[in-house]
């Protein structure tokens, strides 16, 4: 397959996993991150960056967002939202944080391709993304269904990057906020 191939056919496969998505699961979302006091946000590896990412564009609308990690993320508890990547559908680390959020009082919502498993199972609001994972990526986790040109999670990861940037515009509408508010929260220590 020739570079063009590859590319026409991995935007075709980021096109059709962010147009599987159920609206009213985004619309939902958009509630939950509009009604929280404080967002955190949490993935591990190139999930992780896609939730740094929305996190950077949380902050960039006004709301209260930081990433678990980060020396300046502070506590969770009632009223606010941890928000989870978890493509695959479960990784230990995400599971210890959301019982550590619940048990402080807090909400937690997860994006994933796998709603079956064990972080959707038990979070308060899912969102799923219908998009190969590391969890179907092999001949044998697949069946007869085609994989994609992108390695391992690669299709999930890009069509985050896509939902979360639709996921801002629908957020920015129902909060009102302007383009020129966005951009003056943009660091200028660049």
């Amino acid at each position: 397959m020739s570079y063009a191939e590859q590319v026409s056919r991995a935007a075709e496969e980021l096109r059709v996993a962010a147009a599987g998505v159920d609206p009213a699961a985004l619309a939902g979302m958009v509630e939950e991150l509009a009604a929280a006091k404080r967002v955190v946000c949490y993935g591990v590896g190139r999930e992780g960056l896609m939730m740094r990412a929305l996190a950077m564009r949380l902050y960039h609308m006004g709301l209260d967002a930081h990433v678990v990690g980060d020396m300046s993320c502070p506590p969770v508890g009632a009223g606010d939202l941890l928000v989870v990547s978890a493509g695959p559908g479960a990784f230990s680390t995400v599971l210890g944080l959301m019982g550590v959020a619940k048990g402080a009082g807090a909400r937690v919502a997860c994006v994933t391709a796998q709603p079956g498993a064990a972080v959707p199972a038990g979070s308060d609001r899912v969102l799923v993304i219908p998009a190969q994972t590391m969890a179907d990526d092999l001949p044998s986790d697949r069946g007869p269904s085609v994989a994609s040109v992108l390695p391992m999670g690669s299709l999930f990861e890009g069509a985050q990057y896509l939902v979360f940037e639709m996921l801002i515009l629908m957020l920015r509408d129902r909060l009102g906020v302007s383009p020129d508010a966005m951009r003056a929260r943009h660091t200028n220590l660049e």
